[in-house]
């Protein structure tokens, strides 16, 4: 039975692993998708729209 909980806890572990992987990989992919459009562009930056104000600004990483 003990090795059942460890075994059942190291896949946790890698299930938790697998998935924060991902979401650094999609952030990684986005940034560089955005930086690839800025240098095909010739933009300094992307604008957003500030939802409060409705100003644009700069985004943020």
């Amino acid at each position: 039975m003990p090795q059942l909980i460890f075994f059942a806890l190291i896949a946790l572990a890698a299930w938790w692993g697998y998935r924060a992987f991902l979401r650094e990989a999609e952030r990684v992919t986005q940034r560089a998708e955005r930086a690839r459009k800025e240098a095909a562009t010739g933009s300094m930056g992307t604008l957003v729209k500030d939802p409060e104000t409705g100003e644009y600004r700069l985004a943020k990483d």
